[in-house]
């Protein structure tokens, strides 16, 4: 599966914590995400699923995410579709191993393209 995944304005990385989650693009907005650093070897941080405003607004305020703000918190997400949720974020939680986040969808997997490709 191809995602699309989402860059910011200029076509740079979001940053978590100064993204505008307001903004209308995430009305209803529903998909995959993904939280890394930025830090001198960059890891990703969290991989999650479901509402991406609800989403990143609760990462903004946990502490087990938040400890890598000193390394600049980037994010970016891509929608998709209910039924492939489960397997597209157990797919991504198996190759990023992400730092945080110790639960991922006991699901078949869906490969997907990397942000980075």
């Amino acid at each position: 599966m191809i995602l699309n995944w989402i860059k910011c304005q200029g076509n740079v990385w979001c940053k978590l914590n100064s993204v505008n989650l307001d903004h209308d693009h995430f009305n209803d907005k529903d998909g995959v995400y993904m939280i890394w650093h930025g830090g001198p070897e960059p890891k990703v941080v969290y991989i999650g699923q479901g509402n991406i405003r609800e989403r990143l607004y609760d990462h903004r305020n946990d502490p087990k995410i938040q400890q890598y703000t000193h390394l600049d918190l980037y994010v970016t997400w891509a929608t998709v579709f209910g039924q492939d949720l489960d397997g597209v974020e157990a797919y991504l939680a198996d190759y990023w191993n992400p730092k945080v986040g110790e639960r991922h969808p006991d699901a078949r997997h869906i490969h997907v393209n990397s942000p980075w490709d």
